[in-house]
């Protein structure tokens, strides 16, 4: 199964200038200026966020009236306490005590209740550009946007948030599946680069070594669903338009970022895509994970910077039509991933072996046979 629908832009850019956005979850201080030169691991831009209060119920816990709390507090409401602070006592002298559990700002104290709010400090959140180039754009309060040359990889499906790493190169041909004790502490905040698909178990091990990312051409439901430990799909499949992937269970640590490149099932990586990847191996790179079915639609992309000298770079990203002589690769379900050359575009539709009327393409695959698919199943790479 595959979640990819043609959006005109080619999987694969072999080097074009890549527009980076990074943004605040909410306003902040941006610490870059337009046409400073920024690295991976730098601070472009910070914000102050307003962690959850908490409820204390001090009554119970001295024992107490409720409407005794405020005369038992030690401080008053608006004054700060440190963690582990005695903040309230029963009686001025060998009553119970009540200390703070966590550091933060007394905000409210209920006299029916005998509830106290204690705000904890804001936490610092800090934007790093996770990649390699310029600031183009700031966006004042909000983030920036980053430019640089670099080959590019899309894929159809991902999650987790953009990071930067190495990439390693952990398979030998694009069939082959990542498994769980090919991954050692060596590849410890690299990205990963697989064949056909990645098992719960293998990702799992991925977290433990503190792999930042994995690309591959496919992955079970099955698979997918128990690394997040969702007791099953079916919660997130609820249309293309209004496609989402639901929040993972807040107990279990997910921190890792997965781009796929073909869809569900077992499906090997396109063959033009995992020699990309391959030819950059030990290099440094951008993985994007978020997935956006709906306007505006977002691919999960692998980013990896180039030199301004590499001979070829474009502009703007090549968006190839599908006419004769293109090099395509297939998306219907019977022929995913494969690569061939169109030998003719029909100027009207034709009839397919599903009796269906469409306009449609011949393409030579790279056995030498020729198939009839329609035009929407192809996706053109040259």
């Amino acid at each position: 199964m595959s979640l990819y629908l043609p959006t005109g832009t080619s999987p694969l850019i072999n080097g074009a200038l890549a527009r980076i956005e990074r943004r605040l979850p909410q306003p902040g201080e941006v610490l870059v200026r337009q046409g400073q030169r920024v690295e991976p691991e730098e601070i472009v831009a910070r914000a102050y966020l307003p962690a959850s209060p908490q409820v204390l119920n001090v009554a119970r816990a001295l024992s107490i009236p409720p409407a005794s709390v405020e005369r038992a507090l030690k401080k008053e409401v608006g004054n700060k306490v440190a963690q582990g602070e005695i903040f309230a006592r029963s009686s001025p002298l060998f009553g119970r005590t009540y200390s703070a559990p966590i550091a933060g700002i007394i905000t409210a104290v209920d006299a029916e209740t005998g509830y106290v709010t204690l705000t904890p400090d804001p936490v610092t959140y800090e934007l790093q550009a996770t990649v390699r180039g310029i600031v183009m754009e700031v966006l004042p309060g909000r983030g920036v946007r980053i430019e640089t040359p670099a080959a590019q990889v899309y894929g159809v499906f991902g999650f987790g948030p953009d990071r930067s790493g190495v990439l390693h190169l952990v398979v030998t041909d694009p069939s082959e599946q990542i498994e769980a004790d090919k991954i050692t502490a060596k590849y410890a905040y690299s990205i990963l680069i697989g064949g056909s698909g990645v098992s719960a178990n293998a990702l799992r091990r991925a977290v433990k070594e503190q792999v930042r990312g994995v690309i591959v051409g496919s992955i079970e439901a099955e698979e997918l669903t128990t690394f997040l430990d969702w007791s099953s799909a079916n919660g997130w499949r609820v249309g293309i338009g209004g496609w989402q992937m639901l929040a993972a269970n807040p107990h279990v640590r997910h921190d890792i970022t997965l781009v796929v490149t073909e869809g569900f099932g077992a499906r090997p990586m396109s063959a033009a895509l995992f020699e990309k990847l391959a030819a950059h191996d030990r290099q440094e790179a951008l993985i994007e994970g978020t997935t956006r079915l709906r306007f505006p639609l977002t691919r999960p992309r692998v980013v990896i910077p180039l030199s301004a000298r590499t001979p070829g770079l474009q502009l703007e990203p090549p968006q190839p039509r599908v006419r004769p002589g293109a090099q395509v690769r297939l998306l219907d379900g019977e022929h995913l991933g494969l690569v061939g050359m169109v030998r003719a575009v029909s100027a009207a539709p034709r009839r397919l072996s599903s009796r269906v009327r469409a306009h449609a393409v011949d393409v030579t695959l790279e056995d030498g046979s020729t198939i009839l698919v329609p035009i929407s199943a192809v996706e053109a790479l040259t």
